[in-house]
């Protein structure tokens, strides 16, 4: 699903209007059908309930007075307060004003208040109790923070419950990520036709409550002309290519793929064990895991009883020698996919060179992580990824500044970019770990991925994705993208099923291995070829 700009979306109207000739006020009546018809699936029957809706003076508004209309006629008590004049609307959200308005005169059950002074906003709020709140103050246009009356109604909705929110929070700049000013926080979100930057990145989607998109008549080939690189992952896209990957019904381990995960050093063998049992839970066929020769008898400890181990040769404090190169190599011949880096210690010279050696003379796909990254530090000039033989990076911010060279934070503030340009110019698909984690491809193109939660945020967490994206990409090692995008998606499912079992405060990483299958099943990806 493609995220739009608000010029984009503009230009998706006009066109639709124009070239497509949906009238512009069936588009605004759509849109209203579609928030009430989300409202009802999410609070129930809106029929003998009472609601406020407070509307802006442009088409946001006029949404607004469309929706209280559509509400008035499904038994709803509705008032609607514009702060402003409607004389001093136009166009079609002042037709619906003068709708709205008419029907209040005429005593449907609808109130309709143009309110013009801080008193007579707060009188109104402070009238009565209302069943819902809709927020119809500001749209895709706002680019300066809320002031007046319109703040005054801002902080007078955050204190009501539950909001539904008209294509975006109220004081939110729709191509900005970052909060320019006061927000209205809602609990149910409905955007039209596309989401916005805002919509799907942090601290701005926060606000969201559940995020609705709605389709209000636009043609989808309109969406995709309009020319975004941006796109919001979705599970229909999660299903189409677990599909592409299925098992046939007389497959034998050697078609689901072969990993070799190369990880783990001497005190830290957990890693190594959280990878290959992510790899193999992810449908992979068979998985070994290579580690440091004194270490191997811990991790095949801790590994479960499907995977196998192997012993490379180590350096003195127990992590895994550039001496080991030729082997590992040799092991990569034998599997489809390596994964790279969990746990494997990047104190020494020794092992940093068998990372930069190992990435340099690949001979499979390649995922990397933790350690691994930390070893291609100040050595990313000669990073390069190509079609025949991906790189799939997967940093958190901190190791991704280390790569870059800049400040976390700076890094933390433009993720999108950062991801984007390294991708590019590396040639190497970057999953930049965080909340909503992002994935830049090396065509520019970049992905929003909307599972996960915060108990994820633990030990091991990284591990077991790198894991699932093993595994996923020994099933089908051609499309190394499409891997990457099911392997977030996964990974956060799974962790959003956990949480609902353990709450986010006891999840740990194995519990997202765990609960791997049911995600499987959640987005239709666990079916045989017939």
């Amino acid at each position: 699903m493609k995220i739009l700009t608000a010029k984009q979306m503009g230009e998706v109207d006009r066109r639709t209007t124009e070239v497509y000739r949906v009238p512009s006020l069936l588009l605004m009546e759509n849109a209203a059908g579609r928030v009430v018809e989300a409202t009802e699936r999410r609070f129930g029957s809106v029929k003998g309930s009472s609601a406020l809706v407070c509307c802006g003076k442009g088409n946001n508004g006029g949404d607004g007075a469309t929706i209280a209309r559509q509400l008035a006629t499904r038994g709803c008590s509705v008032t609607v307060l514009l702060l402003g004049q409607v004389t001093a609307t136009k166009g079609d959200a002042r037709i619906n004003f003068e709708a709205a308005r008419a029907l209040a005169e005429d005593e449907t059950g609808l109130r309709f208040l143009e309110v013009d002074t801080a008193e007579t906003l707060a009188d109104e709020f402070a009238r009565q109790r209302y069943d819902f709140y809709f927020d119809a103050l500001f749209g895709t246009g706002l680019t300066r923070p809320a002031a007046g009356l319109f703040e005054q109604a801002i902080d007078l909705l955050n204190t009501c419950s539950p909001i539904i929110a008209i294509d975006l929070p109220s004081g939110l700049n729709s191509d900005e990520s970052e909060l320019i000013g006061k927000a209205v926080r809602a609990d149910l979100t409905v955007t039209f036709t596309a989401p916005k930057l805002a919509s799907v990145l942090p601290p701005a989607c926060e606000l969201n409550g559940e995020l609705v998109v709605a389709n209000i008549g636009s043609p989808a080939k309109l969406i995709t002309a309009a020319g975004s690189k941006l796109n919001y992952l979705e599970p229909s896209m999660i299903a189409a290519w677990l599909a592409s990957s299925r098992r046939t019904a007389n497959a034998h381990k050697g078609d689901a793929g072969k990993v070799l995960i190369i990880a783990g050093s001497r005190g830290k063998t957990g890693a190594a064990a959280l990878a290959g049992e992510a790899a193999l839970r992810a449908g992979t066929g068979l998985v070994t895991v290579a580690t440091a020769a004194s270490a191997q008898a811990a991790v095949a400890a801790r590994l479960i009883a499907e995977c196998m181990s192997e012993g490379l040769a180590e350096t003195t404090i127990g992590s895994i020698s550039e001496v080991a190169l030729d082997e590992a190599l040799k092991l990569a011949e034998e599997r489809d996919v390596v994964a790279l880096g969990p746990g494997l210690g990047s104190a020494e010279e020794a092992t940093r060179n068998f990372v930069r050696e190992l990435v340099t003379r690949r001979n499979r796909p390649m995922v990397i992580d933790a350690d691994g990254l930390n070893a291609l530090n100040g050595w990313t000039e000669h990073l390069q990824g190509t079609a025949e033989l991906p790189i799939i990076l997967t940093p958190h911010a901190g190791e991704m500044a280390r790569l870059v060279d800049k400040p976390t934070k700076e890094v933390a503030e433009k993720r999108l970019q950062t991801a984007r340009v390294f991708a590019r110019k590396h040639q190497v698909i970057v999953l930049l770990k965080g909340s909503r984690t992002i994935v830049a491809a090396p065509n520019g193109e970049v992905y929003v991925n909307p599972t996960g939660n915060a108990g994820m945020a633990t030990g091991g967490s990284g591990d077991v994705l790198s894991g699932i994206l093993a595994g996923l990409l020994a099933q089908n090692p051609a499309d190394a993208l499409g891997a990457t995008l099911a392997g977030v998606y996964l990974h956060g499912l799974a962790g959003d099923l956990a949480a609902q079992e353990t709450g986010t405060r006891a999840l740990i990483a194995s519990d997202i291995s765990h609960h791997l299958g049911a995600a499987f099943l959640k987005v239709g990806g666990d079916k045989e070829k017939p």
